[in-house]
């Protein structure tokens, strides 16, 4: 393993954990605006995270093992994937980081573990969220199979970081393709984070909770760790999407002078599509359960339309 391999894995691990609070209390910030609220400060996420690992951790008298290795789990699974996905440098890669099936992988690991806590802990709310979790996930896991393996045929590459200095090296806004993957991945993102119109991650209503019922016996330290991970998640998405669309400021060599530039570059690109993001879901209500198929159709056809054309064409 190289020395500018491990100063990625430093860099990369640092900067996701800094800022992941920050997009998702932008997004937060829009859809107050948009409904005529002041909403909470951009910041309150990282206040909300200081609280809660200050905080003691209280267990269900059902809860096994499970309820107290999730979090770390999640954590750690989380974690790993966010190295598989550079947000200001792309590295040579070494070994299995940055290939695109481990990193479905372990986003599987970190949502079987989290329905298993939501069960675990006897809740019947846990158990409807868990229930609703996996039943979504039987229907979006075939389609995210289906627009990762577009992803892999237009840059003939498993590797994420052979994709993004692909991205890099010929500017991949101006494919249609790519733009095409954009879209569908966009739809993953709302999906794989649990995001109006799929779920409304700031609700508790049992009738439509589904991330926040897995989770709703998580405590303390624990609670954060299901917060930071979540948020942490949703930026790794982000930048997959930004970085593959829209890869201008991102660094293929290792210096300073690089790396800042690049970060800053990032922090814009992810504020503005925060900001899609919280428009998108303050434009529309949340879905019924069964007509969440239609919006995962979408991605599907995009992504199978564009395995055809690079295969046949």
């Amino acid at each position: 393993m190289s020395l500018d391999f491990i100063i990625y894995l430093i860099i990369n691990t640092a900067f996701i954990l800094l800022i992941a609070p920050l997009f998702a209390g932008l997004i937060r910030k829009v859809k107050a605006w948009t409904q005529g609220r002041q909403g909470p400060p951009v910041l309150q996420q990282y206040y909300n995270l200081a609280k809660l690992f200050r905080k003691e951790i209280i267990y269900s008298p059902h809860a096994s093992w499970i309820m107290r290795a999730t979090p770390l789990v999640n954590m750690a699974a989380i974690m790993v994937a966010a190295l598989f996905v550079p947000l200001v440098f792309v590295p040579e890669p070494v070994g299995g980081i940055g290939n695109i099936i481990l990193f479905l992988y372990l986003l599987a690991l970190a949502r079987f573990f989290m329905a298993l806590a939501g069960l675990d802990a006897g809740s019947s709310f846990g158990g409807m969220g868990s229930s609703r979790e996996m039943s979504i996930a039987a229907i979006i896991e075939p389609t995210t199979i289906i627009v990762f393996a577009a992803l892999a045929i237009v840059f003939k590459s498993f590797n994420i970081f052979v994709m993004f200095a692909s991205s890099a090296a010929t500017g991949a806004l101006t494919t249609p393709t790519i733009i095409l993957i954009g879209i569908s991945l966009f739809i993953i993102l709302i999906v794989e984070t649990s995001r109006i119109p799929v779920d409304n991650p700031e609700t508790h209503l049992e009738l439509t909770m589904i991330h926040e019922g897995m989770i709703l016996e998580q405590t303390g330290r624990n609670l954060a760790l299901m917060e930071l991970s979540a948020a942490v998640k949703l930026t790794l998405l982000m930048a997959l999407m930004i970085n593959l669309i829209i890869p201008a400021g991102l660094a293929v060599t290792l210096t300073a002078a690089g790396i800042f530039i690049a970060a800053i570059l990032f922090i814009l690109k992810g504020s503005l599509l925060a900001v899609i993001i919280g428009l998108f879901e303050s434009s529309m209500a949340k879905k019924r359960f069964f007509q969440l198929p239609s919006l995962f159709a979408m991605a599907f056809f995009f992504s199978t339309l564009i395995i055809i054309i690079e295969v046949f064409a």
